[in-house]
Formats: structure tokens, sequence, C-alpha cells
């Protein structure tokens, strides 16, 4: 297995925008990052077990079996927009009102699992690699690097979300914020869906 190139492709598409990385932003900017913590390593955790499932070729018979790929795109944009009409609703940072709980663990692990372009990234990614003529190998090596790729990619969207909490303690700039960022993602949803 070549890595370079494995992990230059994985970092663009898999690093890209998207509903994952997009709520990931959103959360630590109506939250925190404290308060977002959870909520991204449930998307690692999520995300990994798609690449498990990629990895194990899980993901090429759930998609053959009828009607399964429409109800994981439904589920996972049913929650991509629940979620982002809560960060648009989030109160500024400041506000000391707790009617909008940051997102969780669990509701991370479910995006992770259900977002189709993970699904769709990973799996463009694993299959683009070649594969050595040691397979076994070959195979470990290539999942831990993409593993490693989603730990980095989130922790980097993490981060991204930071300098945003600065303007969220502002109220005006919270709204503008927060509104514009649930758009964002409900938008990278729609692309995902449309696309």
């Amino acid at each position: 297995m070549s890595t370079g190139p494995l992990l230059l492709s994985a970092l663009a598409v898999m690093g890209s925008p998207g509903p994952s990385t997009i709520s990931l932003v959103a959360a630590v900017a109506a939250f925190g990052i404290r308060a977002a913590l959870p909520y991204a390593a449930g998307l690692v955790v999520g995300t990994t077990a798609v690449l498990g499932a990629v990895a194990a070729g899980v993901s090429a018979v759930l998609l053959t079996v009828p009607g399964v790929a429409p109800v994981l795109l439904a589920v996972s944009a049913g929650y991509v927009l629940w979620l982002a009409s809560r960060i648009a609703t989030a109160p500024p940072l400041t506000d000391g009102r707790t009617t909008a709980p940051a997102p969780t663990l669990a509701g991370g692990v479910l995006l992770g699992v259900g977002n189709p372009k993970a699904w769709v990234a990973i799996a463009a990614v694993y299959a683009g690699a070649t594969t050595a003529a040691d397979a076994a190998p070959d195979v470990v090596a290539r999942v831990a690097v993409l593993a490693a790729v989603v730990v980095v990619v989130h922790v980097a969207w993490l981060a991204a979300g930071v300098p945003l909490a600065a303007l969220l303690r502002r109220p005006r700039w919270s709204r503008v914020v927060n509104v514009a960022l649930a758009v964002a993602l409900v938008g990278s949803v729609a692309l995902v869906v449309l696309g």
C-alpha cells in the first residue's frame, strides 16, 4: 500500500465540508468546545464504524437491499434538520438559558453512521487505494490510515468552531452566525441528497 496517495486523497475527500463537519463547527460555535466534545467523539465513533463497514464489505451488501439506502438517508437528513433547528435557536454563549442542550455523544454516533457523505467518501477512498499482493496487512494498514484521518479531520473541524465561539458571545452576532451555520448545515444535506 502506498500511504502518501491514500493519505492525500483521504484528507481531500473526507476533510471537505459535509453534514458531519459543518454540524461540528456549528455545535462548537453555538455551545462551546467543552459542550461539543461528546458530540465530536460520537462523530468519530460513528464515522469509524462506517469505515469498518466499508472495509468489511457491509456497505456493498446493505446498499443492495431494496429500501435500505433511502431509509438511512431519511434518518440522517431528519437528524441533521433537527440539529440545524437547535443550532439556529441556540442562545448566545453568555446567556445562561439551557433551552437548547448541546448535541450528544449518541447524536454524533447517529450522524456519523447515517451521514451519506461519509459512506460515499470513505468507500471512494478505500476502493481507490491499490491492494498489495499480501492483502490482509494491506487492509489493516489502509483502515489504520483512514481511521487516523477520521480523527484528524474531526479535530480540525472542532478547532474551526472555536473562533466562531468568540463571536457568539455577542447576542447580535450570535443569532447571525447560528442561523448561517444552520443554513449551511441544511445546504450540505441538500447537496448530498440531491447530488
